[in-house]
């Protein structure tokens, strides 16, 4: 059985059909229990985030594992395979594993080192177990791909200033609505966030969406001169504005208020399009009054027809990787550090990994050598009947003296040969000897 991730990414396809291909909560279940269903998975994981969209699955058979992923996220996505199957990246054994530990470690983020993708993998795996998708084989590698993550942001640097997406949006539209262009040595990816929020001093900005996403745009934004956050439920969207120091709008007046905004964040959790073309009708009244909208939602939370409206400027997640690859310059020792500890810790999984793979031989051989070992004292029990409890000790203690060491040669060499060709043919040639 080999470990297969299937996916697709900001890095492998246009985001238009990345967002069709999304799995979003509500299909989550559904997904997992689909997926598990299929004749060649034994195991699966979904990752599915506003960038990426990957299976991880256990397969009985590779060809057949990956056409079951295929189907899966054609009929999930209601997409035909011809419309995706060139976008997508398949790895296996190692290479998944590498990958895998790459996504948790930041360096496959839209914005390198983002803090958030750690917890989305660990959420993901959860999700697995809990609905009796994940098994052992995938557990093992997600809980070392988690362990990975905490050693890059703890160990290296590669976690250190604008690492997620909210703070990115931020900065972005900070550079955008700046006075002069770029504030020197302030902005960009790796730059501090005070100086983004000077050019924001003095605008209007909202805030669509009160999830994960809208928290950290807030939080970058905690100080401008008017926040306003918006969101289904009014409630929500109340206590995140409070804590920031802004105010709430239900989400009927959002129109109304974008009337005199400057700037819409959008990361809405919404299935679709939450802000019409019409929505923003009023805007054609304020030729003097631009607005820059930065939509990061995945399905997209903003009409594409909104950016050919006039005085609006719309920016989604294709404008934010142009953005954050050109300050990524600064960061690349990091990514070199982290790459290495990567290639470290796949080195350590392998071994791990193959060292499991013989257990089940060792175990079995030293049973069977056991279970005759009892047998055989058994079977002569009635000339030991004479002996007292130190001798029969001592027949005991020779007995198991005697198994250990001739298993023990064995078992040192399988070990060593483990995840070898070497160690294949030895771990069958001591299952057929021995009728394991």
């Amino acid at each position: 059985m080999s470990v297969v991730v299937i996916g697709l990414s900001h890095r492998s396809v246009p985001i238009d059909l990345l967002e069709r291909m999304t799995v979003g909560e509500p299909r989550l279940t559904k997904a997992l229990g689909d997926l598990s269903a299929r004749e060649f998975v034994s195991e699966a994981v979904v990752l599915s985030t506003c960038h990426r969209v990957e299976v991880y699955v256990v397969a009985e058979r590779f060809h057949g594992a990956a056409q079951d992923v295929r189907n899966f996220l054609s009929e999930l996505a209601h997409v035909a395979p011809e419309e995706f199957s060139d976008h997508l990246y398949t790895y296996t054994d190692e290479t998944a594993a590498a990958h895998l530990f790459s996504v948790a470690a930041g360096l496959d983020s839209l914005v390198v080192g983002e803090s958030q993708i750690l917890g989305q993998v660990r959420d993901a795996w959860d999700r697995a177990r809990l609905e009796g998708a994940a098994g052992p084989r995938l557990s093992a590698l997600f809980r070392h791909a988690l362990e990975v993550g905490k050693r890059a942001r703890t160990e290296t640097a590669i976690g250190r200033g604008i690492t997620s997406l909210a703070h990115a949006a931020v900065a972005m539209a900070g550079e955008r609505l700046g006075p002069s262009g770029p504030l020197s040595g302030a902005l960009g990816p790796s730059g501090p966030l005070s100086g983004v929020l000077r050019p924001l001093a003095d605008r209007r900005v909202i805030v669509l969406g009160a999830g994960e996403m809208g928290e950290g745009m807030v939080s970058a934004l905690t100080g401008v001169g008017d926040l306003v956050v918006v969101n289904r439920t009014w409630e929500k969207a109340a206590a995140l504005a409070e804590r920031a120091g802004g105010r709430s709008v239900p989400l009927a007046e959002l129109p109304s208020v974008l009337a005199e905004a400057d700037l819409l964040l959008s990361s809405a959790g919404a299935p679709g399009v939450v802000l019409e073309e019409a929505d923003l009708a009023l805007h054609e009244r304020r030729p003097d009054r631009p607005l820059l909208v930065i939509d990061l939602g995945m399905p997209r939370n903003v009409d594409p027809a909104v950016g050919d409206l006039p005085g609006v400027t719309l920016l989604d997640l294709a404008d934010l990787r142009a953005f954050v690859d050109a300050g990524l310059d600064k960061r690349r020792q990091e990514v070199v550090r982290v790459r290495g500890l990567v290639a470290d810790e796949l080195s350590r999984y392998t071994a791990d990994l193959a060292a499991r793979e013989v257990v089940p031989t060792v175990t079995a051989l030293r049973h069977q050598a056991e279970a005759v070992r009892v047998g055989e004292i058994e079977r002569h029990r009635g000339r030991l009947a004479g002996l007292d409890a130190r001798q029969a000790e001592a027949v005991e203690s020779l007995t198991r003296a005697m198994m250990a060491k001739l298993l023990h040669e064995p078992t040192v060499r399988l070990k060593d040969a483990a995840g070898t060709p070497k160690g294949e043919r030895l771990s069958g040639a001591l299952r057929d000897l021995f009728d394991l």
